[in-house]
């Protein structure tokens, strides 16, 4: 059986991350990228919290936590609401940082938004929506 959706995918995230490793003067993987753009989106948040919304290994998680942290873009604090976890903000470098990341991969956003019709771009949401959900058991 020929894949049907998987090229595809690996085309789009393929083409994001040179678009990201293209933005000058910021030298950022696609995953350093996505948890900027997730900060600066969603503000501070917990190591569980950016698990749930990149669904990344813990240890890539805790690696490109600590290649931000080594750059002095994030800091880790222990939560207010639960003191045995971890909150990461951005520091004032980093949110410069970040507001660069996110106006980017929403200017990606708003091209593929004109390229399908409303109803294409609602239907098209649902269903990245459906197959993001860990419940599913798609990966």
């Amino acid at each position: 059986m020929p894949l049907l959706f998987i090229p595809a995918i690996q085309q789009i995230t393929h083409r994001v991350g040179l678009s990201i490793a293209a933005l000058p003067g910021l030298d950022v993987s696609q995953g350093e990228a996505h948890i900027l753009a997730h900060l600066a989106d969603h503000g501070e948040s917990t190591i569980a919290e950016l698990h749930r919304a990149l669904a990344h290994k813990r240890s890539t998680l805790t690696s490109i936590l600590d290649r931000l942290a080594g750059h002095r873009w994030i800091v880790r604090r222990v939560s207010e609401t639960d003191r045995r976890s971890f909150a990461i903000a951005l520091t004032p470098t980093g949110k410069v940082r970040a507001r660069k990341v996110l106006r980017h991969l929403e200017s990606i956003e708003r091209e593929m938004e004109n390229t399908l019709t409303r109803e294409e771009s609602r239907q098209f949401g649902e269903l990245l929506a459906k197959l993001a959900d860990p419940h599913v058991g798609v990966v």
